[in-house]
């Protein structure tokens, strides 16, 4: 059993999840240099500001992967392998139902949208070209956290990092085929997004329930999947997650929001470095992930050793990592800049603020880490209060900053608000260990 905390065996399972990972950040970076070299910036503007709020409607729903791993782990590990079934099928219906109340409500959030942004008319049509396209990949999308939570939390994180590759290399093929074959500009990377992630969630659903008839037999036991007491269960951990992502993504979103306010060149190049923030970001969630199934291991099968081991060393392998990214952003930034973007003005920004990818992916090292570890642990009302704190001093920091210094403030902002959700849920840690008697 002490195998499975070792340095190795977190690497192992990191892996194919690490190369997973880099594949969905470089579909934001296409999109973003397919749009930045078309020598119009409304077009980047308006995929920023709509990848931004797709971003945080859809990351909210961050509940179906995040609640899906710990409770699919912890079944595991006390091998209630119905119940891993049962989970799965509740989770769909839920995604189900949420997508049929997005594209509802449609209209409703693109008017929301445009009370917030402040758009020029052309970056406008550009922005409803987008978001009438993309709200339809609702079900794919959602779909997709669920087979991959199922997975991480299985500790198959082989499989689930086939998934995300297979959704983002179909997604950059259409948006290439879409945009530089048929002239689609921000309809098709939206277009992209749509075909990829349905065309992988149906894929995906089938091969997830072949997958789980080699563990135990599949029953559709109604009784079971809609047992009031785990559907109260569920909504207990979800609705904390649910809240904790709302937090998170309006936190970027509010970025999108302030960078707005100074200039629509400035959202545009906080995009570009934000894009490669992510991507470190994707990066060293790999061990956040893999750790995300070893927690809920340890706690299923009550091996306090074996948990005090994996936070250990995943928090080794985290920051190590998050150094050698801040070390190759350091050598490259200027090149990357050069890659994404051919509009002279937006690069010049770019290149003024582009000390800030150099310094992030350390410092957020450890936030991502704790994030894993409290997922594992289904420990969402930590997450939740953790997260509340860590935005209203960011939300004030950030406004104070901006107001004296700009563009620099908010960088300034950003980079403490990931500090700050490390600390915060560091002082929720021994409630974890706590929970293995």
């Amino acid at each position: 059993m002490s195998s499975k905390s070792s340095i190795n065996n977190i690497i192992k399972l990191s892996v194919p999840i690490f190369f997973a990972n880099l594949v969905i950040p470089l579909v934001a970076i296409v999109d973003t240099g397919l749009m930045g070299n078309l020598e119009n910036t409304s077009y980047l503007v308006a995929t920023s500001i709509a990848s931004s709020v797709f971003s945080m409607i859809f990351w909210s729903f961050g509940f179906l992967r995040m609640g899906t791993v710990g409770m699919v782990a912890q079944a595991h590990g006390s091998n209630q392998f119905h119940e891993i079934i049962n989970l799965v099928l509740r989770n769909i219906v839920f995604v189900f139902i949420i997508s049929l109340l997005l594209i509802f409500l449609q209209p409703y959030i693109f008017k929301l949208a445009l009370l917030i942004f402040d758009l020029t008319p052309e970056t406008k049509k550009y922005f409803k070209d987008y978001f009438d396209i993309r709200i339809y990949s609702s079900f794919g999308e959602l779909t997709i956290f669920v087979i991959t939570g199922l997975f991480i939390g299985l500790q198959k994180t082989k499989t689930s990092g086939i998934v995300v590759v297979v959704f983002s290399f179909i997604n950059i093929l259409f948006s290439l085929i879409f945009v530089v074959y048929f002239n689609l500009n921000v309809k098709g990377v939206a277009l992209g997004t749509l075909v990829s992630s349905t065309l992988t969630s149906i894929i995906f659903l089938f091969f997830t329930f072949f997958e789980l008839k080699k563990i135990t037999t599949l029953e559709l036991n109604y009784k079971k999947i809609f047992n009031f007491n785990k559907i109260k269960n569920i909504f207990n951990i979800n609705l904390n997650i649910f809240i904790r992502s709302i937090l998170l993504t309006f936190s970027f979103l509010f970025f999108t929001y302030l960078g707005n306010s100074i200039s629509e060149d400035v959202v545009a190049a906080n995009t570009i470095l934000l894009n490669l923030i992510m991507l470190s970001a994707f990066i060293l969630d790999a061990y956040a992930f893999s750790t995300e199934g070893l927690i809920g291991y340890s706690i299923g099968s009550k091996n306090k050793k074996l948990l005090k081991e994996i936070i250990k060393n995943s928090f080794i392998l985290s920051s190590s990592t998050g150094l050698i990214i801040s070390f190759g952003y350091f050598l490259g930034k200027n090149h990357f800049i050069e890659i994404m973007t051919d509009l002279e003005s937006i690069k010049i920004i770019c290149l003024s603020y582009s000390v800030w990818i150099v310094i992030i992916p350390f410092i957020s090292s450890f936030c991502y880490q704790f994030d894993g570890i409290f997922v594992g642990a289904s420990k969402t009302k930590e997450l939740r209060n953790a997260m509340i704190i860590s935005v209203s001093i960011y939300l004030l920091t950030a406004f104070f900053l901006v107001n004296f210094f700009g563009n620099l403030g908010l960088w300034i902002s950003l980079s403490i608000f990931f500090i700050l959700r490390g600390l915060t849920l560091y002082l929720y840690l021994g409630r974890i260990y706590k929970a293995v008697i």
